[in-house]
Order: structure tokens, then sequence, then C-alpha cells
């Protein structure tokens, strides 16, 4: 109105301000709320519009799902990082029980240990309840054609062509935490091989290395800090 400035909407407006609402609802963009507009006068003429924004929509749920597990498994990752400072850096014999684990068995180096880890965690991750582990197969150190299985232990699972899911026996075995980085972890080693030999026991492989703290799965961290239990497995 030229005189009060009061704007008067009949029905056609209303409705046209209704199919906004509504599909402002179903997260088109406004250049998107646009075409249709220009383009559609009954719900059948939008069909194409709707069908695509379905698409968009589930893709964006399983997106949103993975990035939801992926947060949640590295929540529970660096939680479990987190120990106390009353942790033993001293030889010690201990039982461990059975476990069931996911595993990818490989031989190459051992640096290529965090391209196994990851194929497994990608695998398994929502069924993991546990540190990630190593087992080494090979009775002394070796720079190639290692044979290894990183793994994690699991609360159930299947396995795949990639990842293996089984129990891992336990059973009595001599083991040291060593803190530091892995490059140092030989030093460890000889003590605990030192102590074996002192006592006279028999060993069985493969034997683990156990990672009670190391890099993030965001940052990398202070390798000086790094945790890693070394778990040799005794015969009867």
């Amino acid at each position: 109105d030229e005189f009060t400035n009061y704007r008067y909407y009949d029905d056609g407006n209303f409705e046209v301000a209704r199919t906004i609402s509504i599909l402002k609802r179903y997260d088109f963009s406004p250049a998107e709320l646009k075409d249709i507009l220009e383009q559609c006068n009954e719900e059948e003429d939008a069909l194409s519009f709707l069908e695509k924004k379905l698409r968009e929509v589930e893709d964006k749920i399983r997106r949103y799902a993975s990035i939801s597990r992926d947060i949640q498994q590295t929540i529970q990752f660096e939680r479990e990082r987190l120990m106390s400072d009353e942790t033993s850096f001293e030889v010690e014999e201990k039982t461990i029980d059975t476990l069931l684990i996911a595993g990818r068995r490989m031989k190459g180096r051992y640096q290529d240990y965090g391209d196994g880890i990851k194929i497994v965690a990608k695998q398994v991750g929502r069924y993991i309840n546990g540190k990630a582990m190593c087992l080494f197969y090979d009775a002394e150190y070796k720079e190639k054609e290692a044979d290894f299985e990183p793994c994690f232990p699991v609360r159930k699972g299947s396995g795949t062509d990639e990842v293996s899911v089984r129990e891992l026996p336990g059973g009595r075995c001599v083991s040291l935490i060593h803190k530091g980085p892995y490059d140092t972890l030989s030093e460890s080693y000889r003590t605990l091989f030192s102590y074996i030999k002192e006592k006279g026991y028999k060993t069985l492989l493969p034997s683990r290395e156990v990672y009670l703290k190391g890099p993030g799965m965001i940052f990398k961290g202070n390798p000086n800090n790094y945790l890693t239990e070394i778990q040799v497995f005794l015969k009867d």
C-alpha cells in the first residue's frame, strides 16, 4: 500500500512461501530453490530435483556415519593411551589370557607395520577392545623379509581376504615395558633375553609387542614417552 507501506499477499504468494518453507527443510540451497520455482508447477515436475537431493542426503548420511565411527575410534584410542605414572619398568613373569584378535600377517620391513595396522583398524574398528599389537614369528631380527602380524584384540568379528580373526593362545611369558622411541627397543630386548638366559627358560614364537602408548591418530607425540610392552612366551 503506497500510503501505509503494508504488503498484501494473495493465495499465490502464500503457496510460494509454503513451497519454499518445505523445500528449505529438505536442505535445498537458495540457487536450487530458484531453479525449482522457475521450472516446476506440480510435484511431478520437481521429481528429478527431489531424487537428486535424496541421493545427496543419503551420501551425506553414509559419510557422516563413517566420520562418526572414526571420531569414536580416535577418542577410544586416545583414552586407552593414557596411562598411570606408576608403570613398572622391571622384568616380570606373568600369565596372559587367550585373546580374540584380528590381524594381518605380513612379510617385509618392520616399518611396514603402520600400513598393516591401518588395514586391520579399517576392517574391525568398531570391535577393537584393546591396545594395538604386533606378533613376531622370526627367532631373530631381520632387516628385510621379516615375518610379523599387526593386530588388535577384538570383541568379535569375521575374517576377510586381508584380515584374519581368530583366537591367540595365551600362556606364561616374560615381560618388560620399554619407555622411549621404537629404535631403542633393542636395549630392552637385550635386558629381557639376558633374564631368560639366566633363568634357563626356553621360548616360544611368536613374541609380542603391545603398544601401550605411541603415536596418536592425529599427533605424533613425544617418542621419548612411548611405552611398549615386550612379551616373550615360555615353554612349559
